[in-house]
């Protein structure tokens, strides 16, 4: 099975998780995006009366075109149930997230939820998180002091683009850092030392916040559990 028909098959079971009355956290990147579509077709076809809160503008405008209720976090603080990717999902279902840019947006929506499913492929569960780079969003202005002290740390940061070499900007306009680790042999250290630099917004390690992960494979989704 492709890796696209991995991430569909993870996507219609975590669509399945969802119950009617439930307010729902709607991740972003390639795998939340199809969970978002499998979600608005239960809606529709089932009349499932749910409410949401996007973690993108993205995926803000792709719930709301696809009939799902989308609100804010001012107005629905408190939700059941979070599900969204992940980039790597490493033991104790440790997480790098925000490859797809919306870090900060995604840790925010994932705390206000009683749970936070992740929804992977196979291909991102890992024994040890840190070949994906690490995401650091970071505030305009603080970004050479910023980069300087990853550098030192030995993170090895590179700030974001686009395809066209223009600085690519998350939807709370700032820069994002991508950390070349290689390994996070102590992720809770350097999620503390990258924390303690002035100037950073967010970082994509998620530690201690997921309560399952749905992995696709090619003979089923299996779970893990932290």
């Amino acid at each position: 099975m492709s890796q696209d028909g991995e991430k569909r098959k993870v996507a219609v079971r975590a669509a399945g998780l969802v119950q009617d009355g439930m307010a729902v956290g709607i991740g972003t990147g390639s795998t939340s995006r199809m969970f978002i579509e499998e979600l608005g077709a239960r809606v529709k076809r089932e009349g499932l009366r749910i409410r949401c809160v996007a973690s993108s503008n993205a995926s803000h405008e792709l719930g709301a075109s696809l009939g799902l209720e989308v609100v804010t976090l001012n107005e629905l603080p408190e939700l059941d149930i979070y599900i969204d990717g992940a980039d790597e999902v490493g033991p104790g279902l440790a997480l790098i997230k925000g490859g797809g840019g919306a870090l900060l947006r995604e840790k925010i929506v994932a705390s206000a939820a009683t749970r936070f499913v992740v929804i992977v492929d196979s291909s991102k569960v890992v024994p040890q998180l840190g070949k994906f780079p690490l995401p650091v969003e970071v505030i305009k202005m603080a970004k050479p002091l910023v980069e300087g002290k990853l550098t030192k740390l030995g993170y090895n940061p590179v700030q974001r683009k686009h395809v066209g070499g223009s600085d690519y900007l998350t939807d709370e306009n700032n820069f994002i850092l991508d950390c070349h680790c290689d390994t996070i042999p102590d992720p809770v250290k350097t999620a503390a030392e990258i924390r303690a630099i002035v100037g950073v917004v967010e970082h994509g390690l998620f530690l201690h916040m997921g309560s399952l992960a749905l992995v696709a494979t090619p003979e089923g989704v299996r779970e893990l559990n932290p």
